[in-house]
């Protein structure tokens, strides 16, 4: 592998890219963002990156001032004359805006992924889009990871013994009834009916969970309201034990205080986001050793897919 390579990060995501560093066994490279008094900010690489390949290590949580930043960073890059930019970005914000639902809106994740190619990356790095066709919204290759590589193997750790996959939504129901069939355990489905956005207005359960340690799989939790309600069903009809497991940590508004009231005997997430709530039942595992194999595998020109479990 060459090592011809640097790893930079914005400021919301330093957490993981030092982790992400620590894995490859090389410093984080020196990056200064200068903020000004009315909230404007400029970025400055502190060591040359001219001839390099570059990795820019950042999510899109609190979406609008970590994407403006990381197009900053993209600009800095190209314009030192950097080999190629390549985007890291665990989180895709935006994402949930996949297609034209109804009339007259945007189509967010599109827009972005217009932005950043504009702006100037070879190639974007993520986890877990909310939905796969995403990936075509970008004419450079996109090398899209999931979070069942690192998730599997923990939920094995766990030893439930009456292991029941359930999805909150249909939407997920693929996701959900990958991980049953890597398991070989059975699958239900939540049905839920939303009245507007971040609000549900009913549920109904599509198979037995009746003695079963019921472990809900879903790739975000906002304001937790699915995923609380689907755990509350679940006990009410009769699961023994109910868990919730989802690749993006975002838990804003009241999703503490929901899932501290709720069913769920845990929640776990990945740490694309970082979590600074007082929910005792959040629990958070790395992907930086994921992301740290898929930067060494770029650089070497090996298999990205052969890594997935699914």
């Amino acid at each position: 592998m060459s090592n011809n390579f640097l790893v930079f990060s914005g400021t919301r995501s330093k957490y993981l890219a030092e982790k992400i560093c620590r894995e490859l066994g090389m410093p984080l490279g020196n990056l200064q963002t200068t903020f000004f008094a009315d909230g404007e900010f400029e970025v400055c690489y502190e060591e040359t990156v001219r001839g390099r390949d570059v990795f820019l290590v950042q999510s899109t949580f609190a979406p609008a001032d970590n994407m403006m930043e990381l197009l900053l960073m993209i600009d800095a890059a190209k314009r030192a004359s950097a080999k190629t930019i390549n985007a890291v970005i665990p989180y895709f914000g935006w994402a949930r805006q996949d297609r034209k639902d109804k009339p007259r809106v945007s189509i967010g994740a599109k827009l972005v992924a217009d932005i950043l190619s504009v702006a100037g990356i070879d190639r974007l790095i993520t986890m877990d889009l909310h939905a796969d066709q995403e990936q075509g919204f970008f004419d450079i290759p996109v090398d899209h990871l999931y979070a069942s590589t690192i998730m599997l193997p923990y939920i094995k750790q766990m030893q439930l013994e009456n292991l029941c996959i359930a999805t909150p939504d249909v939407g997920g129901s693929k996701r959900a009834n990958a991980y049953a069939k890597y398991l070989d355990c059975p699958f239900v489905i939540c049905n839920k009916q939303r009245v507007k956005a971040n609000e549900v207005a009913a549920m109904q359960v599509i198979g037995d969970v009746e003695g079963m340690d019921v472990l809900l799989v879903d790739d975000i939790v906002d304001t937790a309201g699915t995923i609380t309600i689907a755990a509350n069903l679940m006990r009410e009809k009769g699961a023994r034990s109910v868990r919730a497991m989802a690749s993006h940590c975002i838990m804003s508004g009241p999703a503490d205080e929901r899932v501290n009231n709720s069913a769920l005997e845990e929640i776990i997430f990945t740490d694309t986001i970082p979590y600074h709530g007082n929910c005792s039942k959040v629990k958070q595992i790395s992907c930086a050793g994921l992301l740290a194999e898929t930067i060494r595998r770029v650089m070497a020109g090996e298999s990205i897919s052969s890594q997935y479990i699914l």
